[in-house]
């Protein structure tokens, strides 16, 4: 229960290399069976070569961990984005006491230094700057006449943040009636994480308690603050760990960073906008069941076997045999950094490949593999790796992967409740979009929710929703036959499957088939002669032009013999002469075998004996590297060359039998 991307299973290699000083990975937890064999690989230790971790000289400029060192340049790029913003809305009922809030949010600024960090360049370096425990003095407001609460949020959400004068985290109460309140709160994601904001919470929760009772919170001491990580994490990775973990990543994804190019609604941005939404996929909880039973059987995660129904929805979609997915991973792999508020989240780019035999459980077996891999080598900054690999970068795509999986293996508990406050997290209906689609999943009390988040500047709704039925038909297909070929596993429902297979190819109509083609052209040129037939560039032709040219050359190809069971090969580039040609050999009562310009030369003297034809049409410039053998007429000859023959509609001698 313990396996590849859980917390809890980073939290026991943690634990341990704490306690034991012994150095295990991942692999070792999730591969063994029972704790004696785990104590035997626990015994048979190499050593734990980390350095440990010491005090930053906070009177010496203080560095940046390799994440904001990333964070940092994206805001230069983009000031006024709002895409790093990590938001969080609490209802609160009953009665507030605004004082003990204050104290609370003063105390939190006091014990974690990045609630009071800023940054700036500092000649070629960017550094941060930790400013002294200041108090928080809220200011109750009231949502304005005519503005929403949802609005009123998303206002506060949508406010951009200045990484140089701060603050980073930004606290806003709002006064709906006398025991009603909604505190706003939001940080930029240089100084936290989506591990850190359950420990801003809870820890406002419980200083909240003591003060709101007149009394001090003993909370636990924190043994390093933000900014000795960052010293740490880059000493560490200069002594070695980075040249180790990125040969593993540069074998693991090779020379080419493929993008993932998934069949969108609309072509890509040149700059992305970051514009989202979010769908809501409900899964059964027979179909949830089914799917923690097929993880057992295959010796995996569930997070192992989502990854792979995610990947093979992307490679059905998109055609391409190499799909590569981002993985955000908690990057706390040191107990000492479990209780910090800060920005240690990582980013893996996990790689699945696919041919036309692969069945799902060997692909199963893959990402286990890969997975387990990426976690014995998940310290390496993804701003290093993309460094490194130096893929092909725009604005208009993240590097080296698009899209993204979110599993969180344990959701954030429910916020707890405050003494005398009913407190309710309020939803979002913001949803910004870092990549163009991301699957998020949360395990939950025995279930399993999951949501799209995708950029709505390449997709509409309706294109998403059906991609979510495909995942849903997948994850049922694959519950009933894991061994089945990818190539195989049914994706569409009845209904879809209907409408494709059957109502789409319903094309059965009444048309006037007693007659043949050119007939109906004739019959066209009586009712609308002037009107456009045919455009080809700056060219144009109307019905009576079309049906005029095409009747000259059908009477020069009956002059040249051309009539019934006679073949006429036609080899003319995209071009109006291609139209009057075809159009002619057929009123001439001949049949025409189309002959492809680019075809290679062999291919077009090979068909040109096969089908026994007795005239090429064809253009001057083609002439030379055809291998004509029979009777050829240039259909672009200078000047009106069928200007002597009639214009008058030849006598039919086709039939549309």
């Amino acid at each position: 229960e313990l396996g590849g991307h859980s917390l809890l299973a980073t939290q026991v290699i943690s634990r341990i290399r704490q306690q034991l000083d012994v150095e295990l990975s991942l692999r070792e937890l999730f591969e063994t069976r029972d704790l004696a064999a785990f104590a035997h690989a626990a015994g048979a230790w190499q050593g734990n070569n980390a350095p440990r971790f010491i005090k930053a000289d906070r009177t010496q400029p203080l560095g940046l961990s390799y994440a904001q060192q990333r964070q940092w340049f994206l805001w230069q790029l983009d000031p006024e984005s709002t895409a790093y913003t990590i938001p969080a809305a609490l209802r609160l009922r009953g009665s507030l006491d605004i004082a003990a809030l204050e104290h609370s949010f003063s105390a939190l600024i006091a014990r974690h230094e990045t609630l009071r960090t800023t940054f700036r360049q500092q000649g070629e370096q960017a550094v941060q700057i930790i400013h002294a425990p200041r108090t928080l003095t809220l200011t109750v407001e009231t949502v304005p006449a005519g503005q929403t609460l949802e609005a009123c949020v998303q206002q506060e959400v949508q406010r951009p943040f200045d990484l140089e004068q701060g603050p980073l985290l930004r606290v806003r109460l709002l006064h709906l009636a006398a025991d009603e309140h909604v505190l706003i709160l939001t940080q930029h994601h240089i100084v936290s994480d989506g591990w850190s904001m359950p420990i801003m919470v809870d820890e406002l929760v419980r200083l909240y308690e003591g003060y709101s009772q007149g009394r001090e919170v003993p909370l636990a001491e924190l043994d390093m603050q933000y900014a000795d990580y960052a010293l740490w994490q880059r000493s560490w990775m200069d002594a070695g760990e980075q040249a180790r973990q990125l040969a593993y990543w540069k074998q693991q994804l090779g020379d080419q960073q493929p993008i993932l190019e998934l069949p969108a609604d609309h072509p890509r941005p040149v700059v992305q906008s970051h514009a989202g939404a979010r769908l809501a996929v409900e899964l059964a909880p027979a179909l949830i069941d089914d799917l923690k039973q097929v993880a057992r059987q295959q010796g995996v995660t569930l997070f192992m076997l989502l990854l792979a129904s995610f990947q093979t929805l992307l490679h059905r979609h998109s055609g391409q045999p190499d799909i590569r997915v981002g993985v955000p991973i908690a990057n706390r792999t040191r107990a000492e950094t479990e209780g910090l508020i800060g920005f240690f989240v990582n980013t893996q780019v996990l790689r699945a490949g696919f041919d036309l035999h692969t069945t799902f459980n060997e692909l199963l077996q893959q990402v286990k593999h890969t997975a387990l891999q990426a976690q014995a080598h998940q310290e390496l900054p993804f701003e290093q790796l993309v460094e490194a690999l130096q893929p092909q970068r725009s604005l208009s795509h993240s590097p080296l992967f698009q899209v993204m999986f979110n599993h969180q293996s344990q959701a954030s508990a429910e916020v707890r409740a405050l003494a005398g406050l009913q407190v309710e997290a309020l939803v979002s209906e913001s949803y910004p979009a870092q990549f163009d689609l991301t699957l998020n999943t949360a395990e939950q009390n025995g279930g399993l929710s999951s949501a799209l988040t995708y950029a709505t500047a390449l997709f509409e709704r309706s294109t998403i929703e059906r991609m979510a039925g495909h995942w849903l038909a997948l994850l049922q297909a694959i519950c009933c036959n894991a061994s089945q070929r990818i190539a195989d596993v049914p994706m569409l429902d009845a209904a879809e499957q209907q409408q494709i297979v059957r109502d789409w190819n319903a094309t059965t109509a009444d048309f006037p088939s007693e007659q043949c083609l050119h007939s109906l052209i004739e019959a066209q040129v009586l009712v609308t002669p002037d009107a456009p037939a045919l455009i080809f560039a700056a060219e144009q032709l109307s019905y009576a032009q079309l049906n005029t040219r095409a009747n000259q050359l059908a009477h020069r190809l009956r002059e040249a013999g051309v009539g019934p069971d006679v073949l006429v090969g036609i080899c003319v580039e995209r071009s109006l002469e291609l139209v009057i040609g075809l159009l002619a050999i057929i009123k001439a009562g001949g049949a025409y075998v189309p002959l492809d310009p680019d075809y290679p030369e062999d291919r077009l003297a090979y068909m040109m004996q096969d089908s026994g034809v007795g005239l090429l049409l064809t253009q001057s410039a083609l002439l030379e590297r055809l291998p004509v053998q029979v009777q050829s007429m240039c259909l672009d000859q200078d000047g009106d060359w069928l200007e002597g023959y009639s214009t008058a509609n030849p006598v039919n001698l086709s039939h549309p039998q």
